[in-house]
């Protein structure tokens, strides 16, 4: 019998800031767009940009994190699993797959694309914000030369937002 690995792994900028709220249980969930761009040569050898925008949902500790330190435009690097959402409405079946976030990681200078004098998210470890939120740098690449743009592979030109 073969076993299955559901794992997704992707790095976008965030396309709008996150929206944190608490369940009846008291869980907290935000939901966030994330823009993929990705660039490759076509059969007659232009460069074709193609943006792929995929939904994700975080919760607990990582929502509450997301909606304190990210915001539109942050890059963002964001590791889960895909899940598919099925409903009905008006007699008509509706599906949608999204990525529910386990973990999520702060990519580019500190503040993770806060403008400068923002709050700190290393500021949150001392907190007790579980450390696996971030990666072990805490979050951020240690170039002070990289701006939040190269970090996903870009300038802040192609930046769509």
């Amino acid at each position: 019998m073969a076993s299955s690995m559901n794992r997704v792994f992707l790095m976008g900028n965030v396309t709008r800031d996150p929206e944190l709220r608490y369940i009846s249980n008291g869980t907290a969930v935000t939901e966030i767009g994330l823009a993929i761009n990705d660039r490759r040569k076509s059969a007659s050898g232009e460069w074709v940009e193609e943006t792929t925008f995929v939904d994700v949902t975080l919760w607990g500790r990582t929502a509450e994190i997301a909606g304190e330190y990210v915001t539109k435009g942050s890059p963002l690097l964001v590791e889960g699993r895909l899940k598919l959402d099925t409903w009905e409405k008006d007699g008509k079946k509706n599906s949608k797959l999204r990525v529910v976030g386990d973990r999520m990681h702060l990519i580019g200078p500190k503040g993770g694309g806060r403008p400068e004098g923002g709050p700190s998210p290393a500021g949150n470890r001392s907190r007790g914000g579980r450390s696996d939120e971030f990666d072990q740098s805490g979050g951020y690449d240690t170039d002070p030369g990289m701006n939040s743009a190269s970090a996903v592979g870009g300038s802040e030109d192609d930046i769509p937002f």
